[in-house]
């Protein structure tokens, strides 16, 4: 066993980092879960993310001004993930202009049966952000007039979310995900298709291989501040 303490320290270091790397979101929740009981294994994993950390001490996220303040969304989900209880992994990130700006990954608290369910579960989590997000922006005078567009690759789960009638994958799936409906009929959100090549939220949902990681890493804005000009590094 690893030292519980030790390892509860670096961990709620990398959480409080998540606040303006989302490259690191995913690692840093995935580790969380093992606060009790860390393994020799879920140390060395976490100096690992310590140690990318440190060699990317620059990086940021990088904001442009100037950019119209649409509210723009991805979600993405991985299937039975977890290998303790087979759960999935939602992921979400919304954009603001020329940034991402709020992120999580999040493990779902129930079984889902299918890639199909997993994704929409994500879809509905993805919703719900969306709509404080767009309550918060109205209040700060940026009021979205349109509905705020949430990306998804799954073409199963879009059409469960906007056919109410599709029951037979989605009868099983808890009522309280099933608001997404009623938020695309109010033309609060809309759920649109993009190719999984390009759905950024993977990054928050699954370990990726390097190459895949960087190009990401790159769409979610993340980026080294050194030589940026007209831009926040944050």
């Amino acid at each position: 066993m690893a030292d519980e303490s030790e390892y509860r320290q670096i961990v709620g270091s990398l959480l409080y980092l998540t606040a303006t790397r989302p490259d690191i979101m995913f690692a840093s929740s995935l580790l969380a879960r093992f606060m009790h009981n860390p393994t020799r294994k879920h140390m060395g994993t976490a100096k690992r993310v310590l140690r990318y950390v440190q060699g990317t001490l620059e990086y940021g996220v990088e904001y442009k001004k100037g950019m119209a303040a649409t509210l723009i969304g991805y979600c993405d989900s991985d299937w039975a993930g977890s290998e303790d209880d087979r759960r999935s992994t939602s992921g979400y990130v919304f954009t603001l202009g020329s940034g991402m700006f709020s992120w999580a990954s999040i493990k779902q608290n129930t079984v889902a049966l299918s890639t199909a369910e997993a994704e929409y579960v994500s879809a509905a989590e993805a919703t719900s952000q969306a709509k404080w997000l767009r309550f918060i922006l109205e209040d700060f005078g940026e009021e979205q007039v349109d509905g705020t567009q949430i990306l998804c690759d799954n073409t199963s789960a879009i059409a469960m979310a906007k056919n109410p009638v599709f029951h037979q994958k989605s009868r099983h799936i808890s009522r309280k995900f099933h608001f997404i409906r009623e938020a695309i009929q109010a033309k609060e959100i809309e759920l649109i298709y993009c190719k999984s090549e390009d759905q950024v939220a993977d990054i928050l949902t699954k370990a990726l291989s390097k190459d895949r990681f960087v190009y990401l890493r790159n769409l979610l804005g993340v980026k080294s501040v050194k030589g940026l000009e007209g831009s926040v590094g944050v």
